[in-house]
């Protein structure tokens, strides 16, 4: 039977009632014959929009290409030109939005399975020993690095490949910043790709260390004065959560998104071979519809709950990415759209029971483009719960801002950066990825390491 080409070529998951029971990973990958019949699809236009749509410009035709001519090892080469951290980028961006959201091969069908391709290449790589190489002289400048996050590693990652002596300070005591703490381990396995991918990194040449919290073991100011580091990469995420300032939040079995995620994947809570507390909850409320309420959703779901998420807007509106939100209802999460909470219920002990919530309905359009939730009056109910979950978003930690002279940072807290290339109000000091914008996505970050570290190779240049 011909190949249709309008159509991409499946790729094997877990089944849902499986998967829902385990922390393993729900997305099989791709075989060599189902990547290269997928690579087949790919049109090689002459003028690629997926390359522009990719915040760190990989040749997409080019691997793709490689992959359809059976050589996945020449595939790798090429995507590691521009990304340190493929394997991760294969599982977690939201392609569908950005490299894919604009092939053409999407017009009259489905667009090319890029994400997918890319994975199927890094992992084909690990698989064989194959790892990035640096050919590059040091050039006898020192840079330190704040954060071993997704902006962080990519930063240093090119920074090294330019000849630069770089260093990464990390405030946990494992390298990978949201990658190992935020994304459960069914999105993305932490030995098997996010370890890997960091001593790809490493092996470039970059020095990593871990338990340094900038701000309190040392200061930016420090390193630059007395540790001699002449340029500086903030890439040190957003992990202080929000909340929604309602009655209760205070009670036993109210977590934020970020401290929930944590325990379970960086602390592995969720392993019974490990000591780390958690509240495994019979019944659980997550409230956001994000990509991190998604994931301590269906977190949650394999630690024995039943989980409603609770979002103010409609299924139009969540922000999460299609395909998370499609396996989270296949795996029996509960999307409770077109309500809010008002209050969390709290039993004479202290401890969660319940939260009373209201329902809406979309206004006009806000300052986002998207229609403005309104309260219903009178429509107000409660539900029976024993946790309680906030994925409301997060902020940077004020500690590198405030140990810091001359950084400036806007209301929200992020660092107020000046021009393309993330230079901030403090001379050789360049940040991006979270701590700049706030809470968004890996690829973002990477993007915004791409360029900061651009930035920095300029600054020397230009001295």
């Amino acid at each position: 039977m011909a190949q249709d080409m309008m159509v991409r070529v499946p790729i094997a998951e877990q089944e849902p009632a499986v998967r829902a029971k385990n922390f393993e990973e729900v997305c099989l990958g791709y075989t060599e014959e189902e990547a290269i019949l997928e690579a087949n699809r790919c049109l090689n236009c002459k003028n690629p929009r997926c390359v522009a749509g990719c915040p760190v410009s990989i040749n997409i035709p080019a691997f793709i290409q490689e992959i359809k001519a059976g050589d996945a090892a020449a595939a790798y080469r090429t995507i590691s030109l521009s990304s340190a951290l493929p394997a991760v980028c294969g599982r977690v961006c939201p392609q569908e939005t950005q490299c894919e959201g604009v092939c053409v091969r999407g017009i009259k069908g489905q667009p090319v399975a890029i994400g997918k391709l890319e994975r199927y290449a890094a992992d084909t790589a690990a698989a064989r020993g194959i790892m990035p190489e640096n050919h590059s002289k040091p050039n006898g400048h020192k840079v330190a690095v704040i954060g071993a996050g997704p902006a962080g590693l990519t930063c240093a990652g090119d920074l090294a490949k330019m000849g630069y002596d770089v260093t990464i300070f990390e405030a946990l005591h494992r390298a990978g910043g949201v990658l190992v703490y935020g994304i459960p381990e069914f999105r993305l396995p932490k030995d098997k790709v996010v370890r890997h991918e960091v001593e790809n990194v490493k092996a470039l040449g970059v020095k990593i260390e871990e338990n340094v919290v900038i701000g309190r073991s040392v200061t930016i100011d420090e390193l630059m004065e007395e540790e001699g580091f002449e340029a500086i990469f903030i890439g040190s995420g957003a992990g202080l959560p929000r909340f929604m300032g309602i009655p209760g939040e205070q009670a036993n079995g109210v977590f934020s998104a970020n401290e929930f995620l944590t325990r379970n994947n960086l602390m592995k809570a969720y392993d019974d071979d490990y000591d780390t507390p958690i509240s495994r909850g019979k019944k659980v409320v997550v409230v956001g519809g994000g990509n991190v309420a998604m994931d301590a959703a269906r977190t949650a779901l394999r630690l024995g709950a039943e989980v409603h998420v609770v979002y103010r807007r409609s299924e139009e509106e969540l922000p999460a990415r299609a395909e998370e939100v499609h396996h989270a209802k296949e795996e029996g999460i509960i999307f409770d759209l077109l309500q809010n909470p008002t209050e969390i219920l709290v039993d004479e002990k202290g401890w969660v029971k319940g939260c009373r919530i209201i329902k809406m309905e979309l206004g006009e359009p806000d300052e986002s483009g998207r229609r403005r939730p309104v309260e219903i009056p009178g429509s107000e109910y409660e539900i029976s719960c024993d946790t309680v979950i906030m994925s409301l978003g997060t902020s940077p930690n004020p500690l590198i801002s405030h140990t810091t002279k001359g950084l400036e940072t806007n209301r929200r807290g992020c660092i107020v950066t000046e021009g393309e290339f993330g230079a901030t109000t403090k001379e050789a000091v360049y940040a991006g990825g979270d701590a700049v914008t706030g809470a968004a996505t890996v690829i973002l970050a990477m993007g915004a390491g791409k360029e900061a570290a651009k930035g920095i190779d300029q600054y020397f240049k230009n001295k």
